[in-house]
């Protein structure tokens, strides 16, 4: 699985690389959990993908279970992708005008999504979020949003209130810049918790209820029986829009998302990561009525200069035709189960507590006996012990993600063997840190 060590002057590459790296850029990253602060260590610095496999500066090979954070579901530079976006890129890399590609990639994502009749592009799952909620509150004439701890949104400041993903890797439950005033309207409840969302909405102020449909950033918490039948119900009683923020289980769970997985049909969708094939796509959508709201056909204005990029939107129409013709979701959900009972057994021949919890191809093993169903849950892992577990992985040539608190990710590149050397490198793992205290 790993290729011939490095030589001691290969094995300085990732080291100078980051050292370089942090003179001129904070952290030395550009998104904090790739830095390895929940780790420790250096992080690893890619240098190329090639199907199930990264590898890094110092040439070494990893079975690549991080799949750049949920969009590489067909793994890296698979050739359709990489044929589309060369293909656009030669004709053009912007140009500030519609492209006949938006509306294809439009169309596609209408006849997938159960609950967009219209959508708009946007360059990243943040500004997504942002204008939807902008959207909800447009609609509602309301001001109050509802999220769930350990849900993560992106980085607008209303939603930077108990996140998850980086924030909560590193120990942030708020962001420095983020003023009370920018969190007023945003009320925080416990994911899988209908009575404290149905307290939330008693008052009648609130503008949209946002929620990732199977929580991904504090680890994969999928909704518990019924919770998201008593979210839409709550919401449609109190006369809030449900938000289903599905930039990493849209495409990823099914081509309808988890929408289409667990039958629940919200009022707005958040899409990103699958949606752009891997590159800075993201959008948002709902019911030709509430997209009417929309500049330039309504009051509630959004733009952006780069906004369906012509060669993100190639991309993202590549993926998408790929899933279609291809349908890997089955073969992607057996793996998923494979990988996931092979994580326990693991876990259990070296007498490591874990609880491996995974909804479809994306599983998280937490370090703690108890099942994990929201936020507070998942805070008691023992991150210690996931650290030494993880640098462990590392070095038996698997790219896990580095933090505790974020979803590992299968995809249709990775064959039966592929998952079963991931289960023997952690098998390794749980052995080299059984006595870990």
């Amino acid at each position: 699985m790993k290729e011939p060590a490095a030589t001691d002057a290969d094995a300085r590459a990732d080291a100078e690389a980051f050292a370089r790296a942090q003179a001129v850029m904070p952290g030395g990253v550009s998104s904090p959990v790739r830095a390895f602060g929940a780790v420790g260590g250096t992080p690893r610095f890619a240098a190329r993908g090639e199907g199930t496999y990264l590898i890094d500066l110092d040439g070494r090979r990893y079975i690549d279970v991080v799949g750049s954070w949920g969009p590489l579901i067909l793994g890296h530079a698979h050739p359709k992708v990489v044929e589309a976006i060369v293909r656009a890129a030669a004709y053009g890399t912007t140009f500030g005008a519609p492209t006949a590609g938006e509306t294809e990639l439009a169309e596609r994502i209408v006849g997938c999504v159960p609950s967009i009749e219209q959508v708009r592009f946007t360059s990243s799952g943040t500004e997504a979020a942002m204008s939807a909620l902008r959207l909800a509150r447009a609609a509602t004439g309301r001001s109050v949003i509802v999220k769930f701890a350990g849900c993560y949104h992106g980085h607008a400041d209303p939603l930077l209130v108990s996140a998850g993903s980086g924030v909560l890797t590193h120990a942030l439950p708020d962001s420095a810049g983020v003023t009370e005033g920018a969190v007023h309207d945003t009320r925080v409840v416990a994911f899988n918790d209908p009575a404290a969302l149905e307290a939330a909405l008693a008052p009648g102020d609130v503008a949209a209820v946002i929620l990732e449909p199977v929580p991904a950033n504090m680890g994969v918490v999928p909704p518990t029986p019924g919770f998201l039948e008593a979210v839409r119900a709550s919401t449609t009683k109190h006369g809030a829009l449900l938000l289903f923020d599905e930039v990493i289980t849209g495409f990823r769970l099914g081509l309808g998302g988890a929408q289409e997985r667990f039958g629940i049909t919200p009022d707005l969708t958040v899409l990103g990561k699958i949606v752009g094939g891997g590159m800075p796509l993201a959008a948002y959508g709902g019911s030709r009525a509430l997209m009417g709201f929309v500049a330039p056909s309504g009051p509630m204005y959004q733009a952006g200069t780069l906004a369906g990029n012509p060669v993100c939107v190639a991309a993202g129409i590549a993926t998408i035709e790929t899933l279609q013709r291809e349908a890997p979701y089955a073969a992607l959900e057996q793996l998923g189960a494979r990988l996931q009972a092979g994580l326990d057994a693991a876990a259990a021949q070296h007498g490591t507590s874990i609880t491996t919890q995974r909804c479809a191809s994306m599983p998280t093993p937490f370090f703690i006996e108890a099942p994990v169903t929201d936020l507070d849950a998942a805070k008691r892992s023992d991150t210690t012990r996931f650290a030494a577990w993880f640098h462990a992985m590392l070095d038996a040539g698997v790219w896990w993600p580095p933090s505790q608190f974020e979803a590992a990710f299968v995809n249709a590149a990775m064959a039966e063997d592929d998952v079963d050397r991931v289960v023997d490198a952690a098998a390794t793992a749980f052995a080299a840190v059984a006595d870990t205290p």
